[in-house]
């Protein structure tokens, strides 16, 4: 058999790889479409079926993926509910129309010619995110990829079209979003996440009505006022926002991975979820609402199947993010007592993100972008101070069991009003 597996084949590039490719941005996974073949023509030539049902192929030496063009028809509820059609009769413009958005749907030969039969070059050119056909409404996936694509594109000045945003507002409304599995969820969620503007993707859910159907708890959050005094910006859902865009900031300049990253920001989008619980009589104060919101986060992080690392994260961001907040008004004690209940002893780079998504909320408010927060430096020098005292020296003094830890309890809150007392002068 030839190397060149593909050579008997008609195959384009298609979708994404085309799309990034007239946009000049770096390629991250080639996917091709192959015109009139068959599917034992493909595993003859030592492709592999991904799925018993569904003409989609892998290359046996590139794993790149080719799948047969094909045609879908509804059938059921939900994104798999699909019958599908691949027999080599398919065009390429018949495989396209079922695409979600023009830009995805513009496929390019082995000589560089673009074939785009829905106009999706057009669209680049205008930065418009525009649905191809009503067979949009097929797939509820979509409303999340669209909302991601947006963020993803934002920094080119790309919009969705506002044909496109009604028919999104009309399948959140009709329910189809109910049908979308936790893991699918979760995962537009975190790709997004790790994006330059995930706060684009979130708006435009909350836009579209679909943030209230995934994620109501967070939804609930605009219109709800908070003291002007703290919060120029008063309203809850924008504040969110903006401590995202802070935490996309801090946790990139941060050395810290892309998953730590993700943690931090879904830590921003949950650290004022108990604000949603406060009556009204009590707008714009919101009293206890880092203790109320526990539940609120715990639930949805058990729905989204959220990794136990970033759950852990948001219900400790929730809780105390007031406390690092008055870092410098709570008795030695108190920062102490906060220190055992974030574990800093034995997860010390979870701590630097507590900090980081702390940090982000100080700074997500309206006039407050820019302003230092030692709040930081005072609480991880308090570590560091704490981290110094060695049970040695108390076992040495003749000390036993729980009374080693009292003295080192008692050592730990002398070190950090020391330090507290030197922060302050000066």
């Amino acid at each position: 058999m030839s190397k060149d597996v593909t050579s008997s084949l008609n195959t384009f590039l298609v979708g994404g790889a085309v799309r990034d490719h007239l946009l000049n941005r770096k390629i991250l996974e080639r996917d091709f479409l192959v015109v009139g073949a068959t599917a034992e023509q493909m595993l003859a030539l030592g492709f592999m079926q991904v799925g018993k049902d569904f003409p989609v192929f892998l290359h046996p030496h590139s794993k790149e993926e080719y799948a047969l063009a094909r045609t879908e028809r509804k059938q059921g509820k939900g994104y798999t509910g699909f019958v599908c059609y691949s027999e080599p009769d398919v065009t390429i413009e018949e495989d396209l129309r079922r695409r979600d958005l023009t830009v995805n749907a513009m496929v390019m030969d082995g000589k560089g010619n673009i074939i785009d039969p829905f106009n999706g070059q057009q669209d680049l050119a205008n930065k418009v995110l525009r649905h191809v056909s009503a067979a949009f409404v097929e797939d509820p996936l979509r409303v999340l990829r669209v909302a991601r694509f947006a963020a993803r594109y934002h920094y080119l000045g790309f919009t969705v079209a506002t044909e496109t945003i009604k028919l999104m507002q009309a399948m959140a409304a009709d329910g189809e979003l109910n049908n979308l599995t936790p893991d699918r969820v979760w995962k537009e969620f975190s790709r997004t996440l790790a994006e330059d503007n995930p706060e684009v993707f979130i708006e435009i859910l909350h836009q579209t009505g679909a943030l209230k159907v995934l994620w109501p708890e967070l939804d609930n959050l605009w219109g709800i006022p908070n003291p002007e005094q703290h919060h120029g910006e008063i309203d809850s859902g924008i504040h969110t926002l903006m401590v995202l865009r802070q935490a996309v900031k801090l946790s990139a300049n941060a050395n810290v991975s892309e998953g730590s990253q993700v943690a931090v920001r879904f830590a921003a989008l949950c650290h004022d979820l108990g604000k949603g619980l406060t009556p009204k009589n009590q707008w714009p104060a919101h009293h206890g609402h880092e203790k109320s919101g526990l539940e609120l986060v715990e639930r949805v992080c058990v729905q989204f199947k959220v990794p136990n690392q970033i759950k852990r994260l948001s219900l400790l961001v929730c809780e105390f993010h007031l406390h690092c907040h008055k870092a410098f008004e709570l008795k030695p004690s108190t920062v102490l007592k906060m220190f055992n209940q974030l574990d800093v002893w034995r997860k010390a780079d979870d701590f630097e993100l507590f900090i980081l998504a702390c940090h982000a909320d100080f700074n997500g408010r309206l006039g407050k972008e820019n302003e230092d927060y030692p709040q930081a430096e005072y609480l991880q020098a308090a570590v560091a101070a704490c981290k110094q005292i060695n049970p040695r020296q108390f076992v040495e003094l003749g000390l036993k069991g729980f009374a080693i830890k009292e003295a080192m309890d008692t050592a730990k809150v002398a070190a950090i009003r020391q330090l507290k007392e030197r922060l302050l002068r000066g």
